[in-house]
Protein backbone atom coordinates (compact mmCIF):
# COMPACT_ATOMS: atom_id res chain seq x y z
CA UNK A 1 0.00 0.00 0.00
CA UNK A 2 2.91 2.42 1.01
CA UNK A 3 4.26 1.46 -2.51
CA UNK A 4 1.60 2.77 -4.18
CA UNK A 5 0.79 5.40 -2.30
CA UNK A 6 4.54 6.86 -2.90
CA UNK A 7 3.90 6.18 -6.50
CA UNK A 8 0.53 8.16 -6.75
CA UNK A 9 2.27 11.29 -4.71
CA UNK A 10 5.24 11.26 -6.90
CA UNK A 11 2.46 11.22 -9.69
CA UNK A 12 0.59 14.14 -8.82
CA UNK A 13 3.89 16.08 -7.78
CA UNK A 14 5.39 15.53 -11.21
CA UNK A 15 1.41 16.48 -12.82
CA UNK A 16 1.69 19.71 -10.40
CA UNK A 17 5.28 20.78 -11.70
CA UNK A 18 4.39 19.94 -15.30
CA UNK A 19 1.14 22.55 -14.82
CA UNK A 20 2.61 25.00 -12.58
CA UNK A 21 5.44 25.46 -14.96
CA UNK A 22 3.02 25.68 -18.10
CA UNK A 23 1.81 28.44 -15.83
CA UNK A 24 4.89 29.99 -15.28
CA UNK A 25 5.56 30.12 -18.94
CA UNK A 26 3.05 33.23 -19.98
CA UNK A 27 5.18 35.01 -22.38
CA UNK A 28 3.70 34.81 -25.85
CA UNK A 29 6.67 34.96 -27.88
CA UNK A 30 5.01 34.07 -31.64
CA UNK A 31 2.62 37.49 -30.40
CA UNK A 32 5.88 39.27 -29.60
CA UNK A 33 7.36 38.46 -33.02
CA UNK A 34 4.08 39.09 -34.54
CA UNK A 35 3.81 42.71 -32.90
CA UNK A 36 7.65 43.85 -33.92
CA UNK A 37 7.23 42.52 -37.60
CA UNK A 38 4.30 44.45 -38.11
CA UNK A 39 6.27 47.77 -37.75
CA UNK A 40 8.92 46.42 -39.33
CA UNK A 41 7.14 45.34 -42.64
CA UNK A 42 5.47 49.35 -42.35
CA UNK A 43 9.66 50.35 -42.17
CA UNK A 44 8.44 51.86 -38.29
CA UNK A 45 10.87 50.11 -36.49
CA UNK A 46 14.85 49.08 -36.57
CA UNK A 47 16.18 48.01 -34.05
CA UNK A 48 16.74 45.19 -31.21
CA UNK A 49 14.95 43.23 -28.76
CA UNK A 50 15.75 41.28 -26.15
CA UNK A 51 13.34 39.62 -23.47
CA UNK A 52 14.88 37.91 -20.67
CA UNK A 53 13.28 35.76 -17.90
CA UNK A 54 15.54 35.59 -15.06
CA UNK A 55 18.64 36.03 -16.65
CA UNK A 56 18.20 33.55 -19.59
CA UNK A 57 17.75 34.95 -23.27
CA UNK A 58 14.40 33.99 -24.42
CA UNK A 59 13.89 36.62 -27.30
CA UNK A 60 16.79 38.66 -28.80
CA UNK A 61 16.59 39.44 -32.86
CA UNK A 62 17.86 42.45 -34.83
CA UNK A 63 15.81 44.02 -37.73
CA UNK A 64 16.20 47.07 -39.50
CA UNK A 65 19.50 49.09 -40.80
CA UNK A 66 23.02 50.13 -39.61
CA UNK A 67 22.97 53.27 -42.09
CA UNK A 68 19.85 53.33 -44.23
CA UNK A 69 22.18 54.65 -47.37
CA UNK A 70 24.31 52.32 -47.88
CA UNK A 71 21.73 49.37 -45.97
CA UNK A 72 24.15 47.98 -43.54
CA UNK A 73 21.77 45.26 -41.76
CA UNK A 74 21.92 45.22 -37.82
CA UNK A 75 22.74 42.32 -36.02
CA UNK A 76 21.55 41.65 -32.29
CA UNK A 77 25.60 42.88 -31.07
CA UNK A 78 24.99 46.07 -32.48
CA UNK A 79 26.22 48.97 -30.20
CA UNK A 80 23.48 51.88 -29.54
CA UNK A 81 23.55 54.93 -28.03
CA UNK A 82 21.58 54.45 -25.28
CA UNK A 83 20.71 58.85 -24.60
CA UNK A 84 18.85 58.56 -21.11
CA UNK A 85 18.78 54.95 -19.89
CA UNK A 86 22.91 56.35 -19.30
CA UNK A 87 21.06 58.32 -16.40
CA UNK A 88 20.92 54.67 -14.08
CA UNK A 89 24.92 54.49 -14.49
CA UNK A 90 25.69 57.72 -13.31
CA UNK A 91 23.45 57.66 -10.17
CA UNK A 92 25.28 54.18 -9.76
CA UNK A 93 28.30 56.28 -9.26
CA UNK A 94 26.66 58.20 -6.59
CA UNK A 95 25.70 55.50 -4.77
CA UNK A 96 29.23 53.68 -4.85
CA UNK A 97 30.42 56.81 -3.31
CA UNK A 98 27.84 57.34 -0.57
CA UNK A 99 28.52 53.75 0.21
CA UNK A 100 32.08 54.46 0.88
CA UNK A 101 31.04 57.45 3.18
CA UNK A 102 32.67 59.81 0.16
CA UNK A 103 29.21 61.56 0.67
CA UNK A 104 25.88 62.05 1.79
CA UNK A 105 22.39 62.78 -0.35
CA UNK A 106 21.43 65.25 1.67
CA UNK A 107 24.35 67.01 1.53
CA UNK A 108 23.95 70.25 -0.46
CA UNK A 109 25.18 70.32 -3.89
CA UNK A 110 27.25 73.60 -3.06
CA UNK A 111 29.48 71.85 -0.47
CA UNK A 112 31.11 69.97 -3.84
CA UNK A 113 30.31 71.99 -6.82
CA UNK A 114 29.80 76.08 -7.41
CA UNK A 115 26.10 76.55 -9.19
CA UNK A 116 24.71 79.50 -8.83
CA UNK A 117 21.11 77.58 -7.62
CA UNK A 118 21.73 77.20 -3.64
CA UNK A 119 20.23 74.62 -0.95
CA UNK A 120 19.95 71.60 -3.76
CA UNK A 121 20.23 67.99 -1.91
CA UNK A 122 22.42 65.85 -3.90
CA UNK A 123 19.27 63.51 -3.56
CA UNK A 124 17.00 66.08 -5.50
CA UNK A 125 19.33 66.17 -8.27
CA UNK A 126 18.98 62.48 -8.26
CA UNK A 127 15.00 62.53 -8.00
CA UNK A 128 14.53 65.33 -10.45
CA UNK A 129 13.00 67.47 -7.83
CA UNK A 130 15.93 70.42 -7.64
CA UNK A 131 13.83 73.07 -9.69
CA UNK A 132 17.19 73.84 -12.18
CA UNK A 133 16.61 75.01 -15.56
CA UNK A 134 17.47 72.96 -18.35
CA UNK A 135 21.15 73.37 -19.41
CA UNK A 136 20.64 72.79 -22.82
CA UNK A 137 18.13 75.45 -23.62
CA UNK A 138 20.81 77.71 -22.67
CA UNK A 139 23.33 76.22 -24.70
CA UNK A 140 21.21 76.27 -27.50
CA UNK A 141 20.65 80.08 -27.05
CA UNK A 142 24.56 80.98 -26.43
CA UNK A 143 27.10 78.42 -27.26
CA UNK A 144 29.23 78.59 -29.81
CA UNK A 145 28.04 75.29 -32.05
CA UNK A 146 31.13 74.76 -34.00
CA UNK A 147 32.53 73.68 -30.56
CA UNK A 148 32.23 70.73 -27.94
CA UNK A 149 30.78 71.88 -24.81
CA UNK A 150 32.28 69.78 -21.68
CA UNK A 151 30.26 69.68 -18.09
CA UNK A 152 32.72 72.75 -17.04
CA UNK A 153 31.42 74.49 -20.29
CA UNK A 154 27.61 73.86 -19.10
CA UNK A 155 28.37 75.02 -15.10
CA UNK A 156 30.25 78.14 -16.62
CA UNK A 157 27.09 79.02 -18.87
CA UNK A 158 25.12 78.29 -15.85
CA UNK A 159 27.13 80.82 -13.66
CA UNK A 160 27.01 83.70 -16.86
CA UNK A 161 23.28 83.38 -17.47
CA UNK A 162 21.80 82.02 -14.31
CA UNK A 163 17.79 81.97 -15.27
CA UNK A 164 15.81 81.34 -12.45
CA UNK A 165 14.89 78.30 -11.06
CA UNK A 166 11.21 76.49 -12.01
CA UNK A 167 10.56 75.99 -8.57
CA UNK A 168 12.03 75.60 -4.89
CA UNK A 169 14.40 72.73 -4.53
CA UNK A 170 11.99 69.79 -3.22
CA UNK A 171 8.53 70.66 -4.39
CA UNK A 172 7.59 69.23 -7.65
CA UNK A 173 8.97 66.36 -9.81
CA UNK A 174 10.53 67.61 -13.02
CA UNK A 175 12.93 66.03 -15.34
CA UNK A 176 16.92 67.50 -15.56
CA UNK A 177 19.40 66.75 -17.34
CA UNK A 178 21.31 69.37 -15.46
CA UNK A 179 21.08 67.27 -12.20
CA UNK A 180 22.48 64.78 -13.64
CA UNK A 181 25.58 66.94 -15.30
CA UNK A 182 26.14 68.23 -12.19
CA UNK A 183 26.18 64.56 -10.51
CA UNK A 184 28.73 63.27 -12.74
CA UNK A 185 31.13 66.16 -12.30
CA UNK A 186 29.91 65.56 -8.07
CA UNK A 187 31.99 61.84 -9.12
CA UNK A 188 34.85 63.37 -10.71
CA UNK A 189 35.28 65.80 -7.55
CA UNK A 190 34.92 63.04 -4.72
CA UNK A 191 36.94 60.14 -7.01
CA UNK A 192 39.29 62.50 -7.88
CA UNK A 193 39.21 60.68 -11.23
CA UNK A 194 37.52 61.14 -14.98
CA UNK A 195 33.87 60.66 -14.95
CA UNK A 196 34.55 58.39 -18.02
CA UNK A 197 37.50 56.25 -16.67
CA UNK A 198 35.63 55.55 -13.31
CA UNK A 199 32.55 54.05 -15.16
CA UNK A 200 34.49 51.80 -17.38
CA UNK A 201 36.71 50.97 -13.83
CA UNK A 202 34.29 50.56 -11.40
CA UNK A 203 30.99 49.41 -13.73
CA UNK A 204 31.48 48.12 -17.04
CA UNK A 205 34.40 46.52 -16.54
CA UNK A 206 33.63 44.73 -13.36
CA UNK A 207 30.59 43.53 -15.15
CA UNK A 208 32.54 42.54 -18.43
CA UNK A 209 29.73 44.83 -20.25
CA UNK A 210 33.24 44.26 -23.20
CA UNK A 211 30.69 46.95 -26.28
CA UNK A 212 29.68 49.49 -23.26
CA UNK A 213 31.82 52.92 -23.22
CA UNK A 214 31.23 56.59 -22.75
CA UNK A 215 32.38 57.38 -26.58
CA UNK A 216 33.64 60.44 -28.18
CA UNK A 217 32.02 61.11 -31.78
CA UNK A 218 35.35 59.90 -33.73
CA UNK A 219 35.12 56.59 -31.19
CA UNK A 220 31.55 55.75 -32.54
CA UNK A 221 32.48 56.95 -36.04
CA UNK A 222 35.51 54.24 -35.72
CA UNK A 223 33.06 51.33 -35.00
CA UNK A 224 31.24 49.66 -37.73
CA UNK A 225 28.93 47.82 -35.59
CA UNK A 226 27.49 51.61 -34.18
CA UNK A 227 24.05 51.86 -35.09
CA UNK A 228 23.58 55.41 -36.62
CA UNK A 229 20.49 56.93 -35.53
CA UNK A 230 18.05 58.27 -38.14
CA UNK A 231 15.16 60.63 -38.36
CA UNK A 232 12.53 60.70 -40.71
CA UNK A 233 11.98 63.39 -43.17
CA UNK A 234 8.57 64.44 -44.87
CA UNK A 235 9.72 66.20 -47.49
CA UNK A 236 12.14 63.53 -49.07
CA UNK A 237 9.56 61.11 -47.88
CA UNK A 238 13.05 58.95 -46.43
CA UNK A 239 14.94 58.29 -43.26
CA UNK A 240 18.01 60.70 -43.06
CA UNK A 241 21.03 60.22 -40.38
CA UNK A 242 20.26 62.74 -37.57
CA UNK A 243 24.31 63.88 -38.10
CA UNK A 244 23.39 65.17 -41.14
CA UNK A 245 21.98 68.23 -39.39
CA UNK A 246 24.49 69.12 -36.68
CA UNK A 247 23.03 72.99 -35.66
CA UNK A 248 19.76 71.22 -34.38
CA UNK A 249 22.10 68.10 -33.04
CA UNK A 250 22.76 68.80 -29.51
CA UNK A 251 24.61 64.98 -29.50
CA UNK A 252 27.08 66.62 -31.60
CA UNK A 253 27.74 70.30 -29.67
CA UNK A 254 27.51 68.67 -26.35
CA UNK A 255 29.16 65.69 -27.13
CA UNK A 256 31.74 66.24 -24.74
CA UNK A 257 29.09 66.72 -21.71
CA UNK A 258 29.00 63.45 -18.76
CA UNK A 259 26.22 62.43 -16.62
CA UNK A 260 23.05 62.79 -18.79
CA UNK A 261 23.59 60.43 -21.67
CA UNK A 262 26.69 59.30 -23.79
CA UNK A 263 27.01 55.98 -22.68
CA UNK A 264 26.57 52.97 -25.88
CA UNK A 265 26.00 49.79 -25.92
CA UNK A 266 23.81 46.77 -26.17
CA UNK A 267 21.07 44.79 -25.38
CA UNK A 268 23.58 42.18 -23.99
CA UNK A 269 25.13 44.31 -21.88
CA UNK A 270 22.30 46.06 -20.78
CA UNK A 271 21.56 42.42 -19.89
CA UNK A 272 24.88 41.98 -18.03
CA UNK A 273 23.62 45.31 -15.76
CA UNK A 274 20.14 44.41 -15.34
CA UNK A 275 21.24 40.89 -13.83
CA UNK A 276 23.97 42.74 -11.17
CA UNK A 277 21.68 44.80 -9.78
CA UNK A 278 20.21 41.35 -8.17
CA UNK A 279 23.41 40.88 -6.48
CA UNK A 280 26.14 43.28 -4.71
CA UNK A 281 28.47 43.07 -7.19
CA UNK A 282 28.55 46.94 -7.42
CA UNK A 283 26.58 48.37 -4.64
CA UNK A 284 24.97 46.28 -1.28
CA UNK A 285 21.19 45.58 -1.41
CA UNK A 286 20.10 48.46 1.00
CA UNK A 287 22.04 51.33 -0.86
CA UNK A 288 20.58 50.16 -4.60
CA UNK A 289 17.08 49.59 -2.17
CA UNK A 290 17.03 53.90 -2.47
CA UNK A 291 16.98 53.79 -6.31
CA UNK A 292 13.97 52.30 -6.23
CA UNK A 293 12.34 54.53 -3.52
CA UNK A 294 9.79 56.72 -4.55
CA UNK A 295 10.70 60.41 -3.55
CA UNK A 296 8.53 62.38 -1.17
CA UNK A 297 8.29 66.21 -1.98
CA UNK A 298 8.04 68.49 0.51
CA UNK A 299 4.46 69.14 -0.19
CA UNK A 300 3.40 65.50 1.54
CA UNK A 301 2.96 64.25 -2.58
CA UNK A 302 5.09 61.45 -4.02
CA UNK A 303 7.01 61.28 -6.90
CA UNK A 304 7.68 57.89 -8.39
CA UNK A 305 11.46 58.55 -9.59
CA UNK A 306 14.46 56.95 -7.39
CA UNK A 307 17.67 57.38 -8.25
CA UNK A 308 17.95 57.15 -11.86
CA UNK A 309 14.78 54.78 -12.50
CA UNK A 310 11.36 55.94 -13.04
CA UNK A 311 9.19 53.49 -11.12
CA UNK A 312 5.67 51.53 -11.24
CA UNK A 313 5.84 50.35 -7.44
CA UNK A 314 1.49 48.92 -8.10
CA UNK A 315 3.22 46.57 -10.69
CA UNK A 316 6.69 46.38 -9.19
CA UNK A 317 8.20 47.53 -12.31
CA UNK A 318 11.38 49.65 -12.78
CA UNK A 319 12.77 51.16 -15.56
CA UNK A 320 13.83 54.04 -17.94
CA UNK A 321 13.67 55.06 -21.40
CA UNK A 322 16.18 57.48 -23.53
CA UNK A 323 15.50 59.78 -26.78
CA UNK A 324 18.32 60.97 -28.87
CA UNK A 325 17.99 62.21 -31.68
CA UNK A 326 17.90 59.36 -33.94
CA UNK A 327 17.45 56.91 -31.40
CA UNK A 328 15.00 55.45 -29.05
CA UNK A 329 15.34 53.25 -26.03
CA UNK A 330 14.16 51.81 -23.40
CA UNK A 331 14.86 49.22 -20.30
CA UNK A 332 12.09 47.52 -18.27
CA UNK A 333 12.96 45.48 -15.03
CA UNK A 334 9.89 43.24 -14.11
CA UNK A 335 10.99 42.59 -10.71
CA UNK A 336 8.17 40.15 -9.65
CA UNK A 337 9.09 37.52 -11.80
CA UNK A 338 12.86 38.86 -12.89
CA UNK A 339 11.71 39.35 -16.49
CA UNK A 340 14.23 42.17 -18.92
CA UNK A 341 12.55 43.80 -21.58
CA UNK A 342 15.19 45.85 -23.24
CA UNK A 343 14.15 47.68 -26.82
CA UNK A 344 17.05 49.95 -28.95
CA UNK A 345 16.14 51.26 -31.79
CA UNK A 346 18.06 54.00 -34.22
CA UNK A 347 14.78 55.38 -36.58
CA UNK A 348 12.80 56.84 -33.57
CA UNK A 349 9.88 57.03 -35.39
CA UNK A 350 6.50 57.75 -33.43
CA UNK A 351 5.44 54.00 -33.05
CA UNK A 352 8.10 53.30 -30.39
CA UNK A 353 5.91 53.79 -27.55
CA UNK A 354 3.21 51.78 -28.83
CA UNK A 355 5.81 49.19 -29.39
CA UNK A 356 6.54 48.86 -25.48
CA UNK A 357 3.11 49.01 -24.76
CA UNK A 358 2.51 46.13 -27.01
CA UNK A 359 5.62 44.02 -25.46
CA UNK A 360 4.70 45.21 -21.87
CA UNK A 361 1.56 43.77 -21.80
CA UNK A 362 2.19 40.72 -23.62
CA UNK A 363 4.81 39.82 -20.83
CA UNK A 364 2.83 40.91 -18.31
CA UNK A 365 -0.20 38.68 -19.34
Amino acid sequence: MKKYLSLFCLSFLFIFLVQFNALAQKINYAEVEATINNLVAKNKFSGVVLIAEKGKIKYKKANGLIEYVNQTPLQSSTIFELASVSKQFTAMTIMMLQEKGLLQYDELVEKYIDIPYKNITIRQLLTHTSGLPDYQAIMDAHWDKSKVANNKDIIAYLHKYAPPKFFEPGAQYLYSNTGFVILASITEKLSGRDFIEFCNTEIFNKLKMKSTAIRSLEEKAAIANFALGHVFVPERNAFIRADSFPSSNYTIWLGNRKGPGRISSTVEDLLKWDQALYTAKLVQPNTLAEAFTPMKLSTGKVSNYGFGWELIPQENIVWHNGDNPGYKTIIIRFLENRATLIILCNNATDEFESLTAALKKIILN
